[in-house]
């Protein structure tokens, strides 16, 4: 397993970190095939992040579903969150939170937060990564790093909803800076990597060029998907016929992308996908978690 170092995290330039008040919480998972089902045999943790216990709403032999527990419920000045999640082969984990999770404006001396995720997956193994949607604060300043490193024919399929601002509330945001990584890579080798700086005062943010003033974006990702450009004209053909979104694959990665202004638009866009997709990506139907009908 391994397990991101959050003694010294990476904080984007621009941004201030104060050591002497960090917060740190980590949580540290193993999963793997035993006795004909997929159990978390380690589960290490430090700070307020938790799990609730494994279940199967499958089947006893089919995903393990966990559910990832943050009880502060958001990020604020000075947190460094570091989740990191390991899959043997032949496993198959369903991960997903309770909640969206909150990145809350920054203190009066602009420190910053950091998130960092780690996921791996050995050959033959399965990840599903579902986390519920990040919506940021006006004047939300830090960083969010997720990495995922699969190996052989690893399958992984993931979200990430970013909703900036509460307009409803008449809050949008017009203020901080959030810088967002992602590395995907198969046997050491990149097969995407993406930097986006997420800041109002750029002129990408309003830009047509760039994140023409959305509030919402949400990105989709499937490795291993089979007969991917079969897959990819279901999606057109199933989901809402508009131009807020638009998929593609790229060196063996299934991308779906959303930019908008809607949370429930894209989470729904996302959630959709997932369903259309699953049977063809590992020949089983989507079983909603639980959680999300709470």
């Amino acid at each position: 397993m391994i397990l991101s170092d959050i003694a010294n995290p990476r904080i984007a330039s621009g941004h201030r970190f104060d050591a002497g008040r960090r917060w740190a919480a980590s949580l540290a998972l193993t999963f793997a095939h035993r006795d004909g089902a997929t159990r978390l045999v380690q589960a290490r943790h430090q700070g307020p992040l938790r799990v609730q216990r494994p279940f199967y709403p499958e089947g006893s032999g089919e995903a393990c579903h966990v559910y990832v527990l943050h009880p502060p419920g958001g990020l604020v000045s000075g947190d460094a969150l570091t989740i990191s999640a390991h899959v043997e082969r032949g496993a198959h984990a369903l991960l997903t939170t309770p909640a969206a999770n909150k990145l809350y404006k920054a203190d009066s001396q602009g420190v910053a937060w950091a998130q960092h995720t780690r996921l791996s997956v050995e050959d033959g193994g399965t990840l599903e990564w579902l986390p519920q949607e990040t919506i940021a604060f006006d004047g939300s300043k830090g960083e969010q790093r997720t990495q995922i490193d699969l190996h052989g024919s690893a399958r992984c399929l993931g979200w990430e909803v970013m909703a900036l601002g509460r307009p409803a509330s008449d809050l949008p945001y017009v203020s901080g800076r959030i810088e967002q990584h992602f590395r995907l890579t198969l046997d050491g080798k990149p097969l995407w990597l993406e930097r986006q700086p997420l800041d109002p005062l750029h002129p990408r943010f309003a830009g047509r060029w760039g994140q023409g003033g959305a509030t919402v974006q949400a990105t989709l990702w499937a490795v291993e998907v089979a007969d991917a450009p079969a897959a990819i004209e279901a999606l057109r053909e199933a989901l809402p016929d508009n131009p807020r979104w638009a998929v593609t694959v790229r060196h063996g990665v299934l991308l779906l992308r959303y930019l908008g202004n809607s949370r429930n638009e894209a989470w729904a866009l996302c959630e959709q996908a997932w369903q259309l997709l699953r049977p063809r990506w590992i020949e089983r139907e989507a079983h909603t978690p639980r959680i999300w009908l709470t």
